[in-house]
């Protein structure tokens, strides 16, 4: 698969059953824990020196870490909308980067429609050890809860034992 190809916008999904398709139409794609990142790519931001802007914006779903424009550098690898910037953004944790991604993907920002993706190319192996590490503990604990909220099963006698009175 070519590096940049998880980048690229799908198109919506119009085949789905009336009493599934919701409210707004969906572009469907599924993430592993693999592909979500603490790391974001912003896609359709206008070229009207709206830097500050979009990182007010994204400030709101949580501590950036860094937001820079690599417009120049993601124009060497695929094919750009003209006269629109590309941001890699940096969250201090992954629900913040998943919260700013379902939030603000497709949305309408300073006349452009913006397209956000995960960017896991962007991070450094310990970050990604980092993240195996917490989904493993964020399992453990939900394996703790669910156990925990189970009702004790009564102990079941053998069917032939003889009860005598």
């Amino acid at each position: 698969m070519d590096p940049v190809e998880h980048h690229k916008r799908f198109e919506y999904c119009t085949t789905r059953l009336q009493y599934r398709q919701g409210r707004e139409l969906k572009a469907v794609k599924v993430y592993s824990v693999a592909t979500e990142s603490k790391h974001l790519m912003v896609f359709g931001v206008p070229k009207v020196n709206l830097h500050a802007n979009i990182k007010n914006k994204l400030q709101g779903f949580g501590k950036l870490l860094s937001c820079i424009c690599v417009t120049s550098e993601m124009a060497k690898k695929m094919d750009l909308e003209a006269f629109t910037d590309v941001f890699a953004v940096h969250f201090e944790r992954v629900e913040q980067a998943r919260r700013a991604k379902r939030q603000l993907d497709a949305k309408q920002f300073f006349g452009g429609i913006l397209h956000i993706s995960y960017a896991p190319e962007r991070e450094t192996p310990q970050e990604l050890r980092e993240k195996f590490v917490q989904r493993r503990k964020e399992i453990g604990h939900r394996i703790q809860r669910n156990l925990a909220e189970q009702p004790l099963k009564p102990k079941q006698t053998k069917q032939n034992e003889v009860v005598d009175i």
